[in-house]
């Protein structure tokens, strides 16, 4: 598996555990400890968006492309 799908399977991972925490607490919360759960899955969830971007752009990077033939023959 290369490198860039790891890094989107990771980061579409982290994003989904983001999301179950922030939307397992209901709002209102004077809880300090679920308060500290919802707050977590909110920097998890928008640090999963970003590692999935990054590794959609590592994807794109590593991407094979054909090499240039110049034609000095025109």
């Amino acid at each position: 598996m290369k490198s860039g799908f790891a890094v989107i399977i990771i980061g579409i991972i982290m994003f989904v555990a983001g999301l179950v925490m922030f939307y397992s607490i209901e709002l209102g919360q004077t809880n300090p400890v679920l308060r500290l759960v919802k707050n977590i899955g909110t920097f998890t969830g928008l640090l999963g968006m970003g590692v999935t971007l990054a590794g959609i752009l590592l994807n794109i990077i590593n991407k094979n492309q054909p090499p240039i033939q110049e034609n000095s023959e025109i």
